[in-house]
């Protein structure tokens, strides 16, 4: 009889942890009810949209620095353009996410409390003219002159004290 109970026990334990692990991945994002989202993983407080229009690199620097943190309520400091890695760790993979229909209409993967009009957003990481953007549809990522605005946005992102 223990031989049986093993595989039992080994199954309830593995579906605790599953369980478990799946409550700990919806606990990383807190919507802070003033337009803010609230990152746990890595410590960083998110806008819940981006800028909503097409906007060059050096535009989307100055929205996120400047007119972005009037549009909020509570006053924060520190916006800026996120990272590639930062960025990256809001796409969702695999088969069984299907995202939704940004307003642009491209279908994109992005965790599900922030909202993007469209797929393609810029980084912080710079070369010469060219500027890194991350796209939501693909999960891809390129670089792209400063200066070009088509379907770009910006999503402003800050780091918690």
């Amino acid at each position: 009889m223990l031989p049986g109970k093993i595989p039992l026990t080994c199954l309830a334990v593995m579906m605790l942890l599953l369980a478990a692990t799946s409550g700990l991945a919806q606990d990383r994002f807190t919507d802070n009810g003033d337009g803010t989202v609230t990152d746990h993983k890595l410590n960083l407080m998110w806008s819940k949209t981006d800028n909503n229009g097409n906007i060059d690199w050096k535009q989307a620097m100055r929205w996120v620095k400047y007119t972005f943190p009037d549009t909020l309520e509570k006053k924060y400091d520190n916006w800026r353009l996120p990272t590639l890695e930062e960025m990256k760790s809001l796409y969702i993979q695999g088969a069984g996410h299907n995202g939704y229909e940004s307003d642009c209409g491209q279908q994109v993967k992005i965790v599900p409390e922030i909202h993007i009009s469209c797929g393609w957003l810029w980084t912080s990481k710079v070369e010469s003219i060219t500027a890194m953007v991350f796209n939501f549809q693909r999960g891809i990522y390129h670089t792209d002159r400063m200066v070009h605005s088509r379907a770009y946005r910006a999503l402003p992102v800050r780091d918690l004290k």
